[in-house]
């Protein structure tokens, strides 16, 4: 890749391979603490760049995908160096330990070494990438001293003698690398030079750090003093990995115990369920704490945590039955109890009681306080290696007295509570469970059912996981359903999920199952937390930020906050990963939304339920008005009907609405559901205002079909409803998106009806709005004098209404039919007001219109270098506000300057970054225009391809019913053909466009 900025973007991207890198982080990798202000979009260009030359290479996926906050290359389908040297050391760390395997082993040492071909990251620079590197090389020394302590075992010392030279004298402070020489050479028969090389070392350790050597290299010295024949100093426990890959070999086991009493060995766990399926990462890492936790240093602690039914218990019951051998000195299994249908808590005093007895102390030995019984407990454990399991914990305190203090104990914790203080202040390793994947529901079911029914049915397979959530209980009860009922179908059961008033019925037999695990997290809850949680289900979208837990519950924002994240520690509502925005976003798994859903219909009363939902639309759509106004300026919008609506403080507003558009991206999804279900549910007033309010979302993000979607299903709604206004307000929505979808007869047709429509509920304003349209539709068919006609009408309306906005953007409308007109001092004179006029009101996207207006003339009349002046500024504006149409237009415009001015590859990287913004809003007409221009840079050059690319344009606007422009694409094909190769002069081309 020519691009640093590519290569650095990747890199990173590469070095945290399946894991999320924010957008900061990539920023970060490029400018090192210096970004621009258009920094992202920048590194959006860049990932567009990566993505097309993946495709270009033919990778039969998307290797790149979007996620909040910002990127994960998947590395399925793909070979990463990087990877294959953590998998490669990791094995071969593995069977070292076994002769028998010693000969893979050395294969998989030399395979891993030979990845390196010179420094890691060469050529790249940044805080990040050099820590990684410098850890890269670290790694390296360590894979060759395994590889050499292999070998010596092995008695192959004529195999690394030389590289431990060199390793040696390019790390004169490595011990370990050292000590592996003098083995080496004494092994060889050369005790002198054994020697020689310990004093060398001895030498520089004083001279540069002022110590003498370590246990390792005294331990050689000693050795090859008494001439011993054994193999030499042990290896030194291998070190972590630079990547999570990264595994590391057993220690050597330490000395036993002084003898004494010996304590009960206790074997607590219980049975391991035989159909338990999945979790292979989960039990990874589990396995990787079980080997870094070999060198007893400290004991180790797993704290797995997770919503209630996803498998806590089943993982580490099935875990800890395959490793018990590992653990001679026992294992105990303790349930504490944190929530329990019917008992309270243990408290510690009786969790250490149950664990002192499991370690056989009688009850005359067991001390009255918890202090106390922590100390014996303790004192038991230290120097032994005993696995504890400390089942369904409800806090920290509850547990912390039964941290052993020392020896090789490894401690598993399983809680609904994320219990982060064992995490900050012991190390604890944290696995968050997740619902199961599609594959691993089916293989579950399969386990269960057999494989045969679920290979008959596997759509209903798939549906009923679906419908169970994924969450591991829920599919053991659905699956125990159909066990002893081989003639019941799986299209059956999944019939009966179905229903979601009656799905948890289902899946709570006896009153136990997936309900009763809700139940006992909700009724912990505080009474406000559990309110919110209740009302959170009256919602109908996936996610949602804090404001509207505000606004369902009437409390101000930062109350909301902190009782949304008592939810997430309980496990009642988990943190959207995948979506953007400036807010931290929310979502239920679908089985505590309808448990959340029982509850709220249960416990409030239908006027409260009614309130809370019409706060939250009614926020919503405040909310909404005001990102409108910030983008669009202070015009018309029509004030919204709901009667209630929370009122944010100013300040909390402004942080919300600090990007305008980004809100409105963010809340995309949660805007479009409540437009469905306030038209399903004759809210339609509701329906179309928040419609009219995302009008800068659909345009300046190019969301089409959102955009069809919301105001048909708003329309529709307000027809049934005899809401004639708010039909003829969604009508000349449609006809707008008719004329962005260059559809000009349809929009006429649709803008003719609101006008109809206008006649019963006469408003001055909306008039004047549908009128400006027309004015459009009659510009596109080439009726210039209709197109002014209306638009001076529109402009007149506008004034009257005093909505300076609207009349900022007819203003410039009609500057732009003057010019095409060919009046063109009349148009430039009218394109100036209606730049004036734009920023006097604010708006930011009204003054880059009307700027990109001023563009066009310029490149009417031949100004070229005022067009690259008004370009620039457009380009600046649109960056600023995310608009990427606008961005794209403007770039096209400048393209074309550099190209009359001849400067051809400012030109085609100009209409490359176009096209690349055309491309990713899917706008075809731009795309087209855009390929018209690279062909005339192209055919002023004479080069091969321009007739191509203008028959490619041709086609496009035939597609897209563009006559006027596949007219001009065609004649200058005419043009390009009869130059047969040749430069075509830039005053032809002219006169033919």
């Amino acid at each position: 890749m020519s691009s640093a900025r590519q290569r650095s973007v990747l890199a990173t991207l590469l070095l945290s391979c399946d894991r999320v890198v924010s957008v900061d982080s990539l920023t970060e990798a490029v400018w090192q603490g210096d970004p621009p202000a258009t920094a992202r979009n920048q590194i959006a260009i860049c990932i567009t760049s990566l993505r097309r030359t993946f495709r270009e290479a033919s990778v039969p996926v998307e290797m790149i995908e979007t996620s909040h906050p910002g990127y994960i290359l998947h590395s399925a389908h793909c070979y990463i160096d990087l990877k294959d040297l953590n998998q490669s050391v990791a094995k071969a760390r593995m069977v070292a330990a076994h002769n028998e395997q010693a000969a893979e082993a050395t294969k998989l040492y030399e395979h891993a070494l030979a990845l390196w071909r010179g420094p890691a990251l060469d050529g790249l620079s940044g805080a990040h990438i050099d820590d990684i590197s410098g850890q890269l090389a670290e790694f390296r020394l360590d894979v060759c001293e395994e590889y050499a302590a292999l070998q010596l075992r092995l008695g192959h010392h004529h195999k690394v003698s030389h590289q431990l030279v060199a390793l040696v004298k390019e790390n004169p402070l490595r011990e370990q690398a050292r000590a592996h020489l003098m083995q080496a050479h004494h092994m060889a028969g050369r005790r002198a030079d054994a020697l020689q090389v310990y004093r060398a070392g001895r030498q520089a350790l004083v001279e540069e750090l002022g110590i003498e050597p370590g246990p390792v290299l005294r331990e050689a010295h000693r050795r090859i003093l008494q001439n011993a024949d054994d193999s030499g100093p042990r290896p030194r426990p291998c070190p972590e990995q630079p990547r999570p890959a990264g595994t590391a070999t057993e220690a050597p086991t330490p000395p036993a115990p002084p003898s004494g009493p010996a304590p009960g060995v206790p074997a607590q766990l219980p049975l391991a369920l035989s159909t338990f399926t999945g979790r292979e990462t989960e039990i990874e890492a589990l396995d990787a704490l079980l080997r870094d936790s070999a060198d007893g240093s400290a004991p180790a602690v797993a704290v797995i945590t997770g919503v209630s039914g996803i498998g806590k218990s089943a993982l580490i019951v099935h875990w800890a039955n395959r490793i018990a051998d590992r653990f001679p000195d026992g294992q105990l299994f303790i349930d504490v109890h944190g929530y329990h249908k019917s008992n309270r808590p243990l408290s510690s005093l009786s969790v250490l009681d149950q664990a002192l007895r499991g370690l056989g102390v009688s009850s005359a030995q067991i001390p009255a306080g918890v202090q106390e019984r922590s100390a014996l407990y303790r004192s038991l454990l230290n120097h032994r290696k005993l696995l504890v399991i400390l089942d369904d914990v409800r806090s920290f305190l509850q547990i912390q007295p039964l941290l052993p203090g020392r020896g090789r104990c490894l401690v598993l914790i399983t809680s609904r509570d994320p219990l982060d203080e064992l995490v900050s202040d012991y190390g604890a390793v944290q696995l968050q469970l997740n619902v199961m994947t599609t594959h691993e529901a089916n293989r579950m079911l399969a386990t269960v059912i057999g494989p045969d029914r679920v290979a008959a049915e596997p759509e209903a397979a798939a549906r009923i996981a679906e419908l169970c959530g994924h969450l591991p209980l829920a599919l053991r009860i659905a699956a125990g359903r159909l066990t002893p009922r081989p003639y019941r179908s799986l299209q059956r059961l999944a019939a009966r999920l179905e229903d979601g008033a009656g799905r948890l019925d289902v899946l709570s037999p006896s009153d136990g199952g997936v309900r009763a695990g809700f139940w006992l997290s909700y009724r912990e809850l505080s009474p406000d937390a559990a309110t919110l949680f209740r009302r959170l289900a009256l919602l109908p979208v996936e996610g949602f930020a804090a404001w509207a837990g505000a606004a369902v519950l009437d409390v101000d924002l930062m109350k909301a906050e902190d009782l949304i994240e008592q939810l997430v520690d309980a496990q009642l509502l988990e943190l959207c990963m995948t979506q953007t925005g400036p807010s931290a976003r929310f979502r239920f798994h679908e089985l505590l939304r309808l448990f959340a859903w029982e509850r709220v219909h249960e416990e409030d009363s239908a006027e409260e339920r009614a309130d809370a939902l019409e706060r939250a639309y009614g926020t919503l759509l405040t909310l909404a008005g005001s990102a409108h106004q910030l983008l669009y300026g202070a015009g018309h919008l029509p004030r919204h009907s709901a009667r209630l609506a929370l009122e944010l403080p100013a300040d909390a507003v402004a942080e919300l609405l600090a990007d305008p558009l980004e809100w409105f991206e963010a809340e995309r999804g949660t805007i479009l559901a409540m437009v469905g279900a306030a038209a399903q549910h004759d809210a339609t007033a509701h329906a179309w205002e928040l419609t009219a309010r995302t009008m800068p979302l659909f345009e300046m993000r190019n969301y089409q079909e959102n955009w069809q979607q919301a105001a048909q299903s708003a329309l529709e709604s307000a027809r049934l409803a005899g809401d004639t206004f708010g039909a003829t307000v969604m009508l000349r929505s449609l006809g707008s998106l008719a004329i962005y979808q260059r559809r000009y007869q349809d929009a006429d047709g649709l803008l003719t009806s609101a006008m109809e429509l206008l006649d019963e509920v006469d408003d001055p304003h909306e008039r004047a709005v549908v009128l400006r349209n027309l004015a459009l539709c009659a510009r596109f068919r080439g009726d210039l004098d209709g197109a002014a006609t209306h638009c001076r009408a529109a402009l007149a309306r506008f004034r009257e209404t005093d909505d300076p906005v609207s009349a900022a953007h007819a203003l410039g409308l009609l500057a732009q039919i003057e010019l095409e007109r060919g009046e063109t001092d009349t148009g430039i004179a009218l394109t100036r007001q209606a730049i004036t006029a734009s920023t006097e009101t604010g708006s930011v996207l009204g003054r880059a219109q009307n700027v990109y207006r001023l563009a066009e003339a310029y490149l009417r009349i031949g100004d070229l270098r005022e067009v690259i002046g008004t370009c620039n500024e457009v380009i600046e504006l649109t960056r600023a506000q995310g608009d990427r149409l606008g961005e794209a237009y403007a770039l096209r415009a400048l393209g074309e300057a550099q190209w009359r001015q001849e400067a051809y590859d400012a030109a085609e990287s100009t209409l490359g970054e176009a096209f690349t913004a055309a491309e990713d809003i899917g706008d075809r007409f731009l795309q087209a225009r855009i390929e018209t221009d690279r062909a005339c840079s192209e055919a002023l050059r004479g080069g091969a391809s321009a007739g191509d690319r203008l028959r490619r344009a041709q086609q496009a606007f035939v597609a897209l019913s563009a006559s006027s422009w596949q007219a001009r694409a065609a004649r200058l094909a005419e043009v390009v053909d009869a130059a047969a190769g040749l430069p075509v002069p830039l005053e032809r081309l002219l006169a033919t466009r």
